[in-house]
């Protein structure tokens, strides 16, 4: 119940404003073009209060899903409305208003239509301007190469020939790409072969990987394809040993750094817990730092919680704000709004080409737990990270010439404008019932895929 409602929480948050701002970009440049815009509104549904100045109605509403604007003829028959039924005379006066959205230029209908998304990509830049300028969170001690911690025998990895300390240089054509891209990337190539070019001992060596087919999954992880990065330089220090457990039984005590398992130097418990798993229970030997003093101790694993482990709180690696100057803050700002926004039309053409699945797809439930998560999660990046990545996403997918998204509606406007008149209002018409239709079905399967991946789901499934 608490992850639900903080999920909940965090989702009417995030949606809300995102959804604002994006509204808020069509509101400002309608207002510079002299449409007349009769609401604002936080929300849907019944009016709960607000004010009205001028010619606009500022409100907030019952359901705080969003938000939208209301300009004059902008909802008029064949835009998104039935033209059945209307009088001619009623459609004649909102074209005849000098005031209604439907009678101002093509370029200045075009300008409102784009100005919402573009709302969506400022708010993204200046979200991560923020964080990068004034908290942009780093390891105290930080690996800044992918290098390759360890690959579990037998895996994909492992069959694919990636080996311990191996350096990650090109992954999938992105050139010394990040974990975050390579996770990223591995995501997009589900049961697929994928390039890889790693720095083996100062040598370039040319790879494929099979990335699992799971991988189209959400809990997917890089260690189900049998990677383990190393993010940390040092070795794991435990913090706490619970009592009758392996750790306490093989000596282990707080304060104790584990330098290496089995002569292999891990730098992280989930590298560890990784080592464990695989070899289901066998015996280990630690090479333990107490006090100055090298120690050898014999562990044996045992089922705790339903995985190997040895029982022991491990240290956090410690972190710390280093906000960069502002011209470098923009830089990466920049660099984090081209990687995010290429990485949606790169999606879409693997869609298309069909090597990605429509299932992979986040919809609301899968956004919630995304967001939920985040707002759980220690530190400021999962947040701002999250934010801005949906903002982008909502300004490209607006952008697409689908109609009733912004990017429909502009569509429609420069094949008006080719053609030099308007397009019957019936044909218009026809086009968004069917354009409705499919957005609605779509709608329906990406929610149904969603909730089939809740744990409560997927937990039942063979």
């Amino acid at each position: 119940m608490h992850a639900f409602l903080v999920s909940a929480a965090a989702f009417i948050v995030l949606v809300g404003i995102m959804v604002v701002v994006h509204e808020l970009g069509h509101f400002i440049v309608a207002k510079l073009c002299g449409v007349r815009v009769e609401a604002f509104s936080f929300g849907f549904g019944p009016r709960l209060f607000g004010f009205k100045y001028g010619e606009t109605d500022y409100k907030v509403c019952l359901l705080p899903l969003g938000g939208f604007v209301k300009m004059t003829g902008e909802n008029m028959p064949g835009e998104n409305m039935s033209v059945e039924g209307a009088e001619a005379a009623a459609i004649d006066a909102q074209q005849d208003d000098p005031g209604a959205f439907t009678s101002h230029p093509r370029w200045q209908r075009m300008l409102i239509g784009v100005a919402g998304p573009v709302a969506n990509f400022v708010l993204a830049f200046l979200l991560m301007i923020f964080y990068f300028g004034w908290i942009n969170e780093v390891p105290s001690v930080e690996v800044k190469t992918t290098t390759v911690e360890w690959i579990t025998p037998g895996s994909a990895a492992a069959q694919g020939g990636l080996q311990p300390g191996d350096v990650v240089r090109q992954f999938d054509g992105v050139n010394n790409p990040d974990w975050d891209q390579i996770y990223t990337h591995t995501k997009m190539n589900a049961n697929q072969w994928t390039p890889v070019t790693v720095d083996r001992n100062g040598q370039p060596l040319v790879l494929s990987l099979h990335i699992p087919a799971a991988a189209k999954n959400d809990d997917f992880d890089l260690s189900d394809a049998g990677i383990l990065p190393q993010f940390l330089s040092g070795p794991i220090k435990v913090q706490e040993v619970e009592p009758d457990t392996p750790a306490e039984r093989a000596g282990l005590r707080a304060g104790d750094a584990i330098e290496s398992v089995d002569g292999h130097a891990f730098h992280t418990v989930s590298t560890l817990l990784a080592y464990m798993q695989n070899g289901q229970g066998k015996p280990l030997e630690l090479t333990v730092l107490r006090q100055g003093e090298t120690l050898h101790l014999a562990a044996q694993p045992a089922k705790l919680d339903a995985s190997w482990k040895l029982g022991f709180a491990v240290v956090l690696p410690p972190y710390r704000n280093q906000p960069l100057p502002l011209a470098k803050a923009v830089t990466r700002s920049v660099g984090f709004c081209r990687d995010n926004s290429t990485l949606v039309i790169e999606v879409l053409k693997r869609l298309f080409t069909r090597k990605v699945s429509v299932s992979q797809l986040q919809g609301p439930v899968g956004i919630a737990r995304m967001a939920g998560e985040a707002a759980e999660m220690k530190g400021w990046y999962p947040k701002f990270d999250l934010g801005a990545e949906i903002s982008l996403q909502l300004g490209m997918l607006n952008l697409l010439p689908f109609p009733i998204l912004d990017g429909g509606m502009i569509l429609f406007l420069i094949i008006e404008s080719a053609l030099r008149h308007d397009i019957n209002l019936i044909i218009k018409e026809r086009i968004y019932q069917a354009a409705f239709v499919v957005l609605m079905m779509f709608f329906v399967f990406i929610i149904f895929s969603d909730v089939s991946k809740l744990p409560m789901f997927t937990h039942i499934k063979p």
